[in-house]
Order: structure tokens, then C-alpha cells, then sequence
């Protein structure tokens, strides 16, 4: 009778076990130490912008023997606010409009406030496009797929090309800061729509490709086609016949 008792596990030594739990612990404090770190410095900017506006009485600052930090925040979206209820009656809508025309005929400050205008009206007001499709591309040459994201469909006539030729204004962004980047236009013939949400498409290229979306498995395309072929292949029920009307027989 043989002997059916498995081998004892081999043990661990002391460092690797620690080195585990190091790199365990990493992988959860990283993150949360990063996300406080960012959050404090963006406070810390509106504070630095918008505290000094604020009258001593209602600086905390002054009166308290510490720093208190997001009061500057907290005006800024207070005032924010304050202006977008303006704008929204007639007269801070003229006052608007005359501010518009003076920025707008000023030399050198009028392309950047066009230029950062039209940037906060695409991304807040959704008076422009927004990034609505992750795409891939053959960039840069032949072979290599980059993920990019289009911004828009432009004419050929819109950038100097021929009139009627279906274009894709596609922003390619870098990594791991995905506000920097590079804009081309191409075919559309040459893009490659992809299924994913914007918002995978960042996380695939903030992550320098570690984070990808989850595809279906073969089993699940089959079961979904099947179930299309089904739906469409159903018999629709024939349309009821009215029977005429007695008052039509007299």
C-alpha cells in the first residue's frame, strides 16, 4: 500500500515573506497616498489664487492659528457659480457679449482667449465634440498600432485637401500624461473604430498598457450571435384584419 500523503510545502524564508508584504502594502498605499497628494495640490492652487482676494473678515486664516485649506476652492466654485447665474439673465448676458468683443479685438490676447474658449466649451458646455470614439491607427508607420482618440469628422476642404474626402481628426496622446500628444488627420477608411468606452481608451494609455479593457470570450460572440440570428430569423405575426363595419354594408 503505497503512501498517498502529499509532500509538505516548501517554507518560506523570512525576507521573502517580508518582501511580500512589502510590495502587497505598496500596491495599496501607492494609490491612496497618490490620490491625497494630488487632491492637496490642487487646493493649494486656488487657495494660492483666491485667498488674497478674500477680505480679512472672512479669511479664516487671519483668525485662526492655522491654515485652512479648500476655503480658497470653496469661494472659487461660490463665484463660478455666481457668474454662470449672471450670465444666464439679459444684463449679464450684454455685459458678456461686450466683454467677448473686447477680448476678441485685442492683438495677441484675443487667440488665447478664442483658442482656451473654445477648449472649456467643448469639454464643459457640449457646444462642441468631445471625444466620443476610441480608435486605432498605423502610427507611426506601416505595421504599429497606436491607440488614439477621435476628436471629429472634418471635410478636406476644412484643412486646405480636396472637398468631399472623409476625413478623422485624431488626437494621439502620450504617456503617462495623456494631455500631451499629437493631432493628425487621416482616412477614414484607415481608422479602426473600437468598441471600448473613452474612458478605457485613458485608462489603456495613462497605464502605459497594463489596464485593457476585457474582451468576450469566444463562447459568449457565439451565444450573442446566436441569439441575434434568432431575433431576426422570428417569424413577425401578421398584421390583424378589420373586419368592416356594419354601417358600411347599409
Amino acid at each position: 500500500m503505497t503512501d498517498q500523503t502529499p509532500p509538505p510545502a516548501p517554507r518560506t524564508s523570512l525576507f521573502s515573506r517580508l518582501r511580500t508584504y512589502f510590495f502587497t502594502g505598496l500596491v495599496i498605499a501607492a494609490p491612496a497616498a497618490i490620490t491625497i497628494w494630488a487632491t492637496l495640490w490642487f487646493i493649494s492652487i486656488f487657495d494660492r489664487w483666491f485667498k488674497p482676494l478674500l477680505p480679512p473678515e472672512f479669511n479664516p486664516d487671519t483668525y485662526l492659528p492655522f491654515k485652512l485649506p479648500g476655503f480658497g476652492l470653496l469661494f472659487a466654485l461660490i463665484s463660478i457659480t455666481a457668474i454662470g447665474a449672471l450670465a444666464a439673465n439679459l444684463v449679464g448676458s450684454t455685459l458678456i457679449g461686450l466683454w467677448d468683443k473686447l477680448m476678441n479685438r485685442t492683438p495677441v490676447v484675443r487667440s488665447i482667449y478664442k483658442g482656451s474658449k473654445q477648449l472649456f466649451e467643448t469639454m464643459f458646455s457640449g457646444k462642441g465634440t468631445s471625444f466620443r470614439h476610441v480608435c486605432l491607427v498605423e502610427w507611426p508607420r506601416k505595421g504599429v498600432f497606436t491607440p488614439a482618440f477621435i476628436s471629429r469628422e472634418v471635410d478636406g476642404c476644412e484643412i486646405g485637401l480636396e472637398r468631399g474626402r472623409k476625413l478623422y481628426a485624431v488626437y494621439v496622446s502620450t504617456t503617462p500624461n495623456p494631455t500631451g500628444g499629437y493631432v493628425f488627420f487621416a482616412d477614414q477608411s484607415e481608422v479602426k473604430i473600437l468598441s471600448m468606452s473613452v474612458e478605457e481608451g485613458l485608462k489603456m494609455v495613462i497605464s502605459m498598457g497594463l489596464v485593457l479593457p476585457d474582451c468576450p470570450l469566444p463562447h459568449e460572440q457565439e451565444v450573442s450571435a446566436a441569439l441575434a440570428a434568432t431575433v431576426l430569423a422570428a417569424p413577425q405575426p401578421a398584421p390583424r384584419k378589420r373586419k368592416p363595419s356594419s354601417r358600411s354594408n347599409r
